[in-house]
C-alpha cells in the first residue's frame, strides 16, 4: 500500500511539473513580453584585451601605477577601495618611502589622544582608503540620490568586469534618436546620463572622464580618455585580485604535479597488471 501510495505521490508531483512546464511554454509563445528600451539598446561590454588576461598573464606593474593615478586624480572623489591597504600599494612597485607619502596624502578617522575625540588624520601604510563620504546620506545628496559603490572588488562583483569597467568609463553618448521615437517614455531623466552599457542605461554618475590629458602621467605614455579608462580598469583587476599572478603560478604547478602524478599511476599500473589476464 505505501509503495503504491508514493507511486501515485511521485507520479502527482511529475504530471503538476509538466503541465506548468507547458503552461508557461504556451504562454512565452501566445503572449511574449512586451520589448523595452533596456532589451532592445543595452550593450554587452566592449572587447579590450588587458596584461594580466590568460593563463599566462601577468600584471604591468607600470600601467597599474597609471591605473591608480587615475583613481586617486579622478574617481576617489566618489568612490571608496575600503578592502585595500595604502601598503598593498607596494605590489605596484612603490618604495616605503612613497607609500609613505601616498598614505600620508589621505585623510583617516583618527581619535584625539588628549581628548579622546574623533577627529581626522593624516593617513599611514597600515590605515586602509578611506571612504570620501561620511556616511551614505551625505552621499546621495552629493550624487543625485545614489550612493557611489566601493571599488575593491568591481571587477569581481560584475560580469567580465574589467571590460565592463572599461566600457562603462568610456560609454556616455546622446541617447540615440531611434530609441526617444521607439521608446519615448525612456527619456534619460533630469540629473541622469545615458550610457548603453549600464543596465537600465540611465546612471546618477556623470563621465568621469572627459578629455584627454586629464591625468598627466608621469611615464610618457599619452592620456587619452581610452587608454585612462584602461588603466584604471587594470588597476582594479589588480584591487579585486591582488594574488592572481600567484594563483596563476600555482595552478600551474598543480597541473604540473596531477600530469605527473597520471603518468606515474599509469606506469605502475602498466608493471603491476601487465602480465594479468582479465
Amino acid at each position: 500500500m505505501a509503495r503504491i501510495l508514493s507511486i501515485l505521490v511521485g507520479l502527482f508531483f511529475t504530471v503538476a511539473l509538466a503541465w506548468s512546464f507547458g503552461k508557461g511554454a504556451y504562454t512565452q509563445i501566445t503572449e511574449p513580453p512586451a520589448l523595452t528600451a533596456e532589451h532592445e539598446f543595452h550593450l554587452h561590454p566592449k572587447k579590450v584585451h588587458f596584461a594580466s588576461d590568460g593563463a599566462f598573464g601577468k600584471f604591468d606593474r607600470q600601467q597599474l601605477q597609471r591605473g591608480f593615478q587615475v583613481y586617486k586624480e579622478v574617481c576617489s572623489a566618489c568612490h571608496s577601495l575600503s578592502h585595500v591597504a595604502f601598503r598593498d600599494l607596494a605590489q605596484l612597485g612603490y618604495s616605503e618611502a612613497e607609500v609613505k607619502a601616498i598614505a600620508a596624502g589621505f585623510s583617516v578617522p583618527g581619535t584625539d589622544p588628549n581628548t579622546g575625540e574623533a577627529t581626522m588624520r593624516p593617513g599611514t601604510p597600515t590605515d586602509y582608503f578611506p571612504k570620501p563620504f561620511a556616511n551614505d546620506i551625505a552621499a546621495r545628496a552629493a550624487n543625485n540620490n545614489a550612493v557611489p559603490p566601493d571599488l575593491s572588488l568591481m571587477t569581481k562583483a560584475r560580469h567580465n568586469g574589467p571590460a565592463y569597467v572599461y566600457s562603462l568609463l568610456t560609454g556616455f553618448t546622446e541617447q540615440p534618436a531611434e530609441l526617444l521615437k521607439e521608446f519615448p517614455e525612456a527619456k534619460t531623466p533630469s540629473g541622469l546620463h545615458y550610457n548603453p552599457y549600464f543596465a537600465n542605461l540611465n546612471l546618477a554618475m556623470a563621465p568621469p572622464l572627459t578629455a584627454d590629458g586629464q591625468v598627466e602621467y608621469g611615464d610618457g605614455t599619452k592620456p587619452t580618455v581610452d587608454q585612462m579608462a584602461k588603466d584604471v580598469s587594470a588597476f582594479l583587476i589588480w584591487t579585486a585580485e591582488p594574488k592572481l599572478e600567484k594563483r596563476k603560478q600555482t595552478g600551474w604547478a598543480v597541473l604540473g604535479f596531477l600530469l605527473f602524478a597520471t603518468i606515474l599511476g599509469y606506469m605502475s599500473y602498466r608493471n603491476i597488471w601487465a602480465g594479468k589476464k582479465h
